[in-house]
């Protein structure tokens, strides 16, 4: 299993668990964005650029990734991408997208998106906090211990 993460909005917390995780538990881990990260040395943390533009990185990770890899992303039409090629994914706040609920994901979205286009306010996701990193890392070990099991 190969880790992708759609960097560019990656939140740091993130970021630092990720690199912690292909360290200790020796999974490789690509970042790919469209501007300069910077990321520890190691032989199992790797770091793409792509041009700069909508969508770049996501049409890279969505090319790239194979059926059994993990994604780390919070946009969903990524997410549907990466779920039809047989990947999962993994949002900075733990939820994990896969081919049971990635069809509810997006057409939520897409309603969603529907209303604020028709001036309805829906307001947004709440702040980033600490109780999401943690989310996430407990996700992140679970899906990395299940994968190492197979």
């Amino acid at each position: 299993m190969k880790i992708w993460v759609d960097a560019d909005a990656c939140p740091k917390a993130i970021k630092d668990i990720l690199f912690k995780a292909a360290i200790n538990r020796k999974v490789m881990i690509n970042f790919v964005a469209n501007s300069w990260l910077h990321i520890p040395k190691s032989d199992y943390i790797s770091f793409i650029l792509v041009e700069q533009g909508a969508d770049i990185a996501d049409d890279k990770i969505a090319e790239d990734c194979t059926s059994g890899d993990l994604v780390v992303t919070a946009d969903i039409p990524l997410a549907v991408r990466i779920v039809e090629k047989g990947a999962l994914g993994l949002d900075p706040r733990g939820r994990i997208y896969d081919k049971n609920n990635i069809g509810g994901i997006s057409d939520m979205r897409d309603f969603m998106s529907s209303l604020r286009n028709d001036g309805v306010i829906t307001g947004g996701p709440n702040s980033f906090s600490n109780k999401d990193s943690g989310k996430f890392a407990n996700s992140l070990d679970k899906l990395i211990v299940i994968k190492s099991i197979k």
